[in-house]
Formats: C-alpha cells, structure tokens, sequence
C-alpha cells in the first residue's frame, strides 16, 4: 500500500470538446503522467465526475486503466453522498483494475461522525482495494474529524488520507494519532512541504496537470532528503498554485492547459468559463514562473 501513490498523484481533468469527452487528447495526457507524474487519480474532483453519465464514468475509468496499463498506480474516484452507490462505483473500478479507490466523504445529505465510519466500513468491506479517504469540508460541508480517521485507519484496507481541510493543525493532529503507515496526502498544493514536514507522504496534485515535473521533483527532493530545493520549490510554486484555484478547479487548470495546448478550457455547466480579469491574473503567474505557452503532450 505505501505504493499507491508514489510521492506525487496528478488528480487527472478530463477533456471535452463540443461537450464530448476527447478520448484522443486524454490519451496523449495518460502518457504525459505515465512519464512525469508517480500516479494517475481519475474520476475525482478535478475530472468533472460529478457531471459524467454513469456510462461515460465507467468509460473514463476503464480507458485510463487500460490505456496505463500497469505502469504507474491508477487510483479511481468512487465516492458518493449513498453509501449502495459508492459500494456499486467500488466494486466496478475493482473489476476494471484499478490500483486503489479516492472516496470523498458523503455530501449535501451530511452524516454524522459515526456515520462516516459506518459509511467507510460499508465500502472498505466491499472491496479488496486500498482505500484513500477524501476530506474537503469546503465542498461536501463535512469535516472528517482527527479521531474518526484514527478510527478509519484500523479498517485494514483503508490505506490513508487526502487531506484537504487546508487545516494544518488538523493534519498534525491525524499524523499524531494515526500509524506511521498510514499514508496521509496532501489536497492542497500550497501545503505539500509543510505537510511532509510533519509526516506525510506526498500530494494528489491538482498543479501536476501543468507541471507534472516539478511537482515530483518537489516531492522528491523532500524524500530524498534535498529538504532546502524542497522547500525553494514550493514557495516558488506559491503564486501559480494560488492561480489555479482563483476560481472553481478546474476551472483554472483547464485555461492553464488550453494556453499551454495542452487540451480545451472546455468544462461542464453548472461551472463556467474563466473571466477575462482572472484568466489575465492566471496568465501573469504563469509568466511569472516561466510556463511555455504552447508545449506539446507527447
């Protein structure tokens, strides 16, 4: 399980082109990650899963599983506000050969702490997958509390965390409780270093969608002990990651990569296309730091 996301895991967007997934344009992306990034998170957040059929979502997963085709972990985002629902996404990204499964925790129909547990058990039980919980209470409405993941964490397929609260205290407190093995990831690219100084073991990267390479090599230098690059790394890091999220992800990422070539703005109402004054803001910080803008896939 230490094995599931290897340092840095892109959380993949999924491109669209007259309101259609572009299956050719996702597959010159897989071959980018299987190159620069430790692993491949599809069907999250940032791939615009909650505005996918079912038949497009288990298309999605199954395409990327197979197009990496064992080459670096793909972690499948299998989360639902019904837990049957979420035990039915499980079992299907297991029959498709993911590696491991991303679930965020129930939304709009908020539970109770003991909830949660019951609803992890439930899924954890359904599958022989490694299991990363995802708390980010700014979206779902509901925090995951440091002694619930204590509990989570001796369910033995729940592997660890994606941590994104923004909360540093409340990662220190998960780190301190928890086992050493279990893993806990970063959610927030501003806060990959100052997570691993506490313990934990990487980032699901929403930046890794433009800068797979540096994204790693960050994580990288952090494990390898090149703590002051490290460091350098993300506070250089600082403006774009702060860029990409001045509005709704993906929102930013996708303009990132439509000026970079790297695929469509296109995203799905109810999100919306960047504004003029943001996607100029964007653009400084990309300038800023140095980003091409035109680089091609593969």
């Amino acid at each position: 399980m230490n094995d599931l996301v290897r340092g840095c895991g892109v959380a993949l967007v999924t491109p669209f082109a007259d309101g259609e997934i572009d299956y050719e344009v996702l597959g010159k992306l897989i071959e980018m990650h299987v190159e620069y990034s430790g692993s491949i998170i599809v069907a999250g957040t940032t791939s615009e899963a909650a505005t996918m059929t079912d038949e497009e979502y288990h298309t999605v997963v199954e395409f990327v599983i197979d197009r990496v085709n064992k080459r670096i972990p793909v972690i499948a985002g299998a989360g639902s506000n019904c837990t049957a629902a979420a035990v039915q996404k499980a079992q299907f990204c297991e029959k498709a050969g993911a590696d491991g499964l991303l679930i965020v925790t129930p939304y709009y129909n908020k539970t109770t702490q003991r909830g949660l547990v019951n609803h992890f058990k439930i899924i954890a039980e359904s599958t022989s997958l490694p299991i990363i919980v995802y708390n980010v209470p700014a979206r779902t409405g509901m925090n995951i509390e440091p002694k619930t993941v204590l509990e989570l964490s001796k369910i033995s397929n729940i592997a660890g965390i994606k941590e994104a609260s923004g909360n540093i205290s409340q990662v220190a407190e998960i780190i301190r409780l928890c086992p050493e093995d279990f893993l806990v990831y970063s959610g927030n690219d501003d806060m990959v270093i100052p997570l691993m100084s506490l313990g934990g073991h990487g980032v699901i990267s929403v930046s890794a969608n433009i800068l797979p390479a540096e994204m790693k090599k960050m994580v990288d230098d952090y494990n390898n002990g090149n703590v002051k690059d490290a460091k350098n790394a993300q506070l250089a890091l600082n403006g774009i990651n702060n860029a990409l999220f001045i509005e709704t992800n993906p929102i930013p990422v996708k303009e990132a990569m439509s000026i970079m070539n790297l695929c469509s703005s296109e995203v799905r109402a109810p999100l919306y296309p960047m504004s003029d004054d943001n996607r100029a803001k964007l653009l400084r910080e990309m300038n800023l730091y140095g980003i091409g803008l035109a680089q091609e896939t593969v």
